[in-house]
Formats: C-alpha cells, structure tokens, sequence
C-alpha cells in the first residue's frame, strides 16, 4: 500500500478455506491421514444442521473446512455436480465484516452475503462475502468478539485418530485460473474492489514449454498477507493445464493452494511416507542446478530424490514442490514452498514444471 494511501479493505489473514465435497467425513480423514491436520470442529445432525455436514481441520494457521449436503437439492450439492469437488470460500480475517461488504460492494463487487452475525456461548461473529471469479467467494469474518472453537454451529470435534502435524505453517497464496481474455478482468476486480496491487507478472515468453504456455499476474493486499495469482491460457500448439483445469472444473476456480513450511524435506518425506503423490522432475534439472541457483543449504542429492524444486531471486531463494491433483477430475493441487528470504514465485522452475505436468496430461490423454 503506498504512502499516505488509505487500505480501505485491511485483512490480516486468510481465516479459512471451504471444500465443497461429496463426502466431508471422508475428506477430513484424508486430510489428517495424509497431510496431518488435526480436528477441531464438525457440524451437521449432532448440532441442529439438517442439510449440511461440514468438518473443520487445523495444522499451524491453516484451517480448512469440507462440507456436504445431507439432503438433495441444496446449493452445495449443485456446485459438486458441475464442478466436482474444489474450493468455494475463501475466507479472510477483516476487523469490521460489515465494512468491507460495504466498501468493496460500494466498489461493484456481486454481494453473496449480506452482512449476518452468528452466535454461541462462545461470543459473536459478523461474516459477509462477494462474489469473485467463477463461482468462487470470498468470506470476510470479524471475530474478535469471539472466544468459542472455530464459529457458531460448529461444536468441539474431539477425536481419538490424530496423525502427527507434519509441520506445515501457513497458507503462502493461492492461485485461481480463468478463462481465456479473464486474467486482465479479475486483476482489475482485485484492484479495484478490494485495493490490491500488482506485485509481478509473467507473459508466455516466461511460462512456456514446446507444446502450451500461459500468463499469470500476482495480486497482493495492503500488507502483504494475501497473495493472489491468477492465470489465464495463452495460445500453444496443444492444451494447457490451464484449459484442463477450465474444462474439467467447468469454469474458473482456485487451482492450487501453496502452505509453507520449514522444513520442505522432512514435510515432503514424509507426505511421501503417507501416500501423497508428486509431480515427478527429470534427474536432468539438477545437473546443473548449483550453477542457476547459486549456493543452498540443502544437499542436491537429497532434493533431487524428492523432486524439490529450487529458485532464487534478489531477496534469497526458495524450495518448492507440486502434488498431483487431489480429485478425481484433474483440477485442485497442492504446492509445499520453503522460503529462505526469497518473495518471487519460483519462475525458473516454470518450464520444468509444465514439463512435469504435460507428461501428466499425456498419460490422462488431455494433451490435445
């Protein structure tokens, strides 16, 4: 935010993220078995709630939450039938719920929910959300008058299976595709509406391969804490992940969430050790990875035996990994990123990432 200029949206974090899923119950066991989140909440039939079942999960300051209907015809199951399974709210911690309605619908932004406040023995929270691509929404949440577990008409979830956390911190940003001609659209939507600026850019001279390309612009809020890119396809000589993802997501949406960690190789061992898979890199990137990046901390030998991707800018450098997408339609996926002083997005490793992904594609037959 410059100088003098006013943050009329201030957000001091994302304060929540909320899969839509066919089954919430087994989502959540997933997500505790494999990734090592913890419980923390749950509502549905034991709390009152006769048409949604939702679990809500914590590790560090990620918490998300996967809901499902519990009877037909509800708003959530019609998302699931068009979009399978994927994100649909994310949410972020404002001071004033209602303000940031205000200012940002003020701005044209497309109400989703007026402002509304809940509450438990556990005190009050306002939520209010808009509207932003595709179908996804961002929920602004003011909590500070509450002291409960997570929100009204949750209870505590209290369980005797607990995996170990696996030291993952933080959500580090999020990334949405759209469309073709959308990406200069929903920047300027983030702009305007909720005062973010451009931190960096990327054209297909950037991210390309032989066969598909794409752009991408970096949102960021006022204080840094939310980071946005968004992409959209460029023209290639065969179907980008970002067409995929649009083809089989049936519209725009939020394509990867990156959590930060630590420790990237013991996260990633062991994210191994519990069935998640990876984006596989040739051996060929780290023959001369030394020479591109300058000197790490890490032993090449090591990263090279995980598939740790390795990237500096002027700021340090950083390690980052891809998972392979975590639905059954290949849409939603998962980045690990270790920064060591680094700020940038990692784009000296975008050709061997795409490369990477084609060979996905090729082998689901969607590299057209």
């Amino acid at each position: 935010m410059a100088l003098g200029v006013e943050d009329f949206l201030p957000i001091s974090g994302t304060d929540y993220v909320e899969f839509y899923v066919s089954n919430a119950l087994q989502a959540a066991h997933y997500y505790k078995t494999a990734f090592g989140f913890q419980s923390l909440a749950r509502r549905g039939l034991e709390t009152g709630d006769r048409e949604i079942s939702s679990y809500a999960l914590q590790q560090g300051k990620v918490r998300l939450i996967f809901s499902s209907p519990l009877v037909p015809g509800t708003e959530i199951g019609t998302h699931i039938d068009e979009h399978g399974d994927g994100v649909k709210v994310i949410a972020l911690t404002v001071e004033d719920a209602t303000r940031s309605f205000e200012e940002t619908v003020k701005r044209g932004a497309k109400p989703f929910l007026s402002p509304q406040t809940l509450e438990d023995k556990g005190g009050r929270v306002v939520q209010s959300g808009i509207y932003t691509y595709g179908e996804t929404v961002h929920i602004f949440t003011e909590r500070k008058a509450y002291r409960g577990v997570f929100l009204p008409g949750f209870k505590r979830w209290d369980s005797d299976y607990n995996p170990s956390s696996l030291g993952l911190k933080y959500i580090d940003h999020m990334v949405g595709n759209v469309g073709w001609g959308e990406m200069n659209t929903w920047t300027q939507f983030y702009e305007r509406v909720m005062g973010f600026t451009q931190l960096i850019s990327f054209d297909d001279k950037d991210i390309s391969t032989e066969y598909t390309a794409l752009m991408s612009k970096v949102m960021r809020n006022g204080n840094d804490r939310i980071k946005f890119p968004i992409n959209e396809p460029a023209r290639g000589k065969r179907k980008s992940q970002i067409e995929e993802y649009v083809d089989f997501y049936r519209g725009s949406g939020v394509q990867h969430i990156a959590i930060a960690t630590d420790n990237i190789v013991e996260t990633v061992e062991e994210l191994k050790s519990r069935g998640v898979e990876f984006l596989k890199i040739p051996d060929t990137y780290y023959e001369d990875l030394l020479s591109r990046v300058g000197n790490i901390e890490e032993d090449v030998s090591v990263l090279r035996s995980l598939g740790i991707l390795v990237d500096r800018d002027e700021d340090g450098y950083l390690l980052q990994l891809f998972t392979q997408p975590v639905e059954p339609r290949p849409t939603l996926f998962f980045e690990l990123i270790q920064r060591k002083g680094a700020k940038s997005f990692g784009k000296g490793n975008f050709k061997a990432l795409f490369e990477a992904i084609e060979r996905e594609q090729i082998l689901r037959g969607t590299l057209e």
